[in-house]
């Protein structure tokens, strides 16, 4: 008997994981913003910072600065949690996941408490959730991982990204 394959589908991986994509953002009341979540420019998807969404779009928590009030592992569920925003966000914009033919860039930060070096691992989260999504070969990318003094609303993480679609 042959092994079960795995989905080659982004959508089909996601499902399979057990996971689901949150709803658009809420803001908090009182905020607007003057750009998009996504622009495409030719075969280039350019995505806007995102934070850690809950399933019905509200932002998630736990909120503060990882190394006080957020540990590591939280921080790295986090980083998670932008992807699942942020691909809710690009499938909104695209139709289909599957339209991505490769991630290009990704830029992450971390609300980092004084002394805190430890952003690479955080941001581990998402680029994890990105490798078991898409793949080694559509899902491998070339990464920042920064400390910040602040980020808005006291999210933990925040990540943008750039995506070769088709």
């Amino acid at each position: 008997m042959a092994p079960a394959q795995e989905p080659t589908s982004a959508e089909a991986r996601i499902h399979a994981l057990g996971l689901s994509l949150p709803a658009p953002l809420r803001l908090p009341p009182g905020v607007a913003l003057p750009f998009p979540w996504v622009r495409i420019r030719g075969s280039r998807a350019y995505v806007s910072g995102h934070g850690p969404q809950s399933e019905d779009g509200s932002l998630a928590g736990p909120f503060g600065k990882v190394g006080l009030e957020v540990s590591p592992e939280e921080a790295y569920r986090s980083a998670r949690l932008v992807g699942l925003a942020m691909l809710g966000s690009l499938r909104r914009e695209l139709g289909s996941l599957d339209r991505i033919t490769a991630w290009l860039k990704v830029f992450g930060m971390v609300n980092s408490a004084p002394g805190f070096r430890e952003q690479p691992g955080v941001i581990n989260g998402f680029t994890d959730l990105i490798l078991e999504v898409f793949g080694p070969e559509r899902g491998s990318h070339a990464r920042s991982a920064v400390g910040l003094a602040e980020l808005p609303f006291g999210i933990p993480v925040e990540i943008e990204a750039e995506v070769e679609i088709g």
